[in-house]
C-alpha cells in the first residue's frame, strides 16, 4: 500500500489518558474490570459503551457524555519519527479528500471527522474510549476514537496484519461518518429504538454493514490510483473477516453461534459487503437496508 503518497489530514488529534470509568461516589471501573464487561457484552451481544453507561447509572442508549476528564492532548509539533501517527494521519487525509469529491458530486459539503489517536483512555461523547472496547465512531462529538495499541491486536490477536487492514479499519470507521452526515444513522437509530431484542439487533447489522461497504468504495478509488494492489485487497478482506461477530463470540468461549445476538454482522457478511463496495466504487450499492443484509441490495 502507498499510504505515502497520500495526503496528510490535520485532524488526528493525539491524547494521553488516564484513570477508569467513573461512577457514583467517585468510584473508577479499572482496566481489568472494562475487560470483563467487553466480554460478557460480546457472550450477551450487547455494546460494551452501552453496557458501561448502564453501569454507570446511564440508562440512556450508547450516545452520552460522561463525566470525565480527559487526558491532555497533544500540540505543538509532531515528531517526524512517528510513523503510526502519520500512517494514520495520511489515510484519514486519503478518505478526506475522496469523501469531499464525492459529497461535492452529490451537491453537498462533507465535513471530515477528527481522529483521536489515543493512549490508554480518552473522554468522549459515548463514553470513556478504552482499549478493550476497539475503534469507534462518536456522532455525538463527530470523532473516531483510535487507540494506539489495537492495530498490534488487529495483526497478532486477530491475524489480520498490513497497511491496508489498518487502513480498513480507519475507513469502516469513517464511513460511519458518512453515514452520519447522510442522516442514515439517525434513521437507523430511530428505528433501533422503537425495535428490541434480535431486531435491534439485525439493524445495528445492517448499520454496520453499510459502514465496511462505505470503506470499499474508498478502498475502490485508491485502487484505481494505484495506490493498493491485490495483496492490499486481500488484507483488507481479512481485517473484515477478524472482526466478524461469529469469530469474536468463539474468541469469548461461546460454545455456538448465536446469529440473533450479532451486532456487527458474520465473517462472511462483512468481508462480502467490504468487497462490494471494492468492487463497485458506488455508494448506491452500499443499501444494506433494501437487501437481506447478507449479500447485493435488491
Amino acid at each position: 500500500m502507498k499510504w505515502q503518497d497520500m495526503r496528510e489530514s490535520e485532524n488526528v488529534e493525539e491524547r494521553s489518558g488516564g484513570g477508569g470509568v467513573p461512577f457514583g461516589g467517585g468510584m473508577r471501573l479499572g482496566g481489568g474490570a472494562i475487560l470483563v464487561i467487553v466480554v460478557v457484552s460480546v457472550l450477551l451481544g450487547k455494546n460494551p459503551l452501552e453496557m458501561l453507561a448502564l453501569l454507570g447509572g446511564g440508562g440512556g442508549p450508547p450516545v452520552q457524555t460522561q463525566s470525565v476528564t480527559p487526558g491532555p492532548a497533544v500540540s505543538g509539533p509532531r515528531p517526524a519519527e512517528d510513523p503510526e501517527r502519520r500512517f494514520v494521519a495520511k489515510v484519514l487525509g486519503d478518505t478526506e479528500d475522496f469523501w469531499s469529491n464525492t459529497f461535492s458530486q452529490m451537491g453537498a459539503r462533507y465535513e471530515p471527522p477528527r481522529l483521536d489517536l489515543f493512549k490508554d483512555s480518552a473522554d468522549s461523547a459515548c463514553g470513556l474510549a478504552q482499549p478493550a472496547i476497539g475503534p469507534f465512531y462518536c456522532p455525538g462529538d463527530r470523532e473516531v476514537y483510535l487507540e494506539r495499541d489495537f492495530f498490534r491486536e488487529l495483526s497478532q490477536r486477530f491475524g489480520a496484519p498490513g497497511d491496508f487492514a489498518r487502513a480498513y479499519v480507519i475507513a469502516h470507521e469513517v464511513g460511519h461518518h458518512v453515514q452520519n452526515q447522510l442522516g442514515l444513522m439517525d434513521k437507523a437509530q430511530a428505528r433501533m429504538a422503537a425495535a428490541s431484542g434480535p431486531q435491534r439487533n439485525a439493524l445495528s447489522v445492517r448499520l454496520e454493514l453499510q459502514a465496511d461497504c462505505l470503506a470499499g468504495v474508498w478502498g475502490n478509488s485508491a485502487a484505481k490510483r494505484g495506490l493498493i494492489d491485490a495483496s492490499d485487497v486481500d488484507s483488507g478482506i481479512a481485517a473484515a473477516m477478524a472482526v466478524g461477530d461469529d469469530r469474536l463470540q468463539r474468541a469469548a468461549g461461546r460454545n455456538a453461534v448465536v446469529p440473533e445476538q450479532f451486532t456487527h454482522g458474520s465473517s462472511q457478511q462483512r468481508a462480502e459487503w467490504f468487497k462490494i463496495g471494492l468492487e463497485s466504487g458506488d455508494i448506491r450499492q452500499c443499501n444494506t437496508f433494501a437487501s437481506a443484509a447478507s449479500g447485493r441490495s435488491r
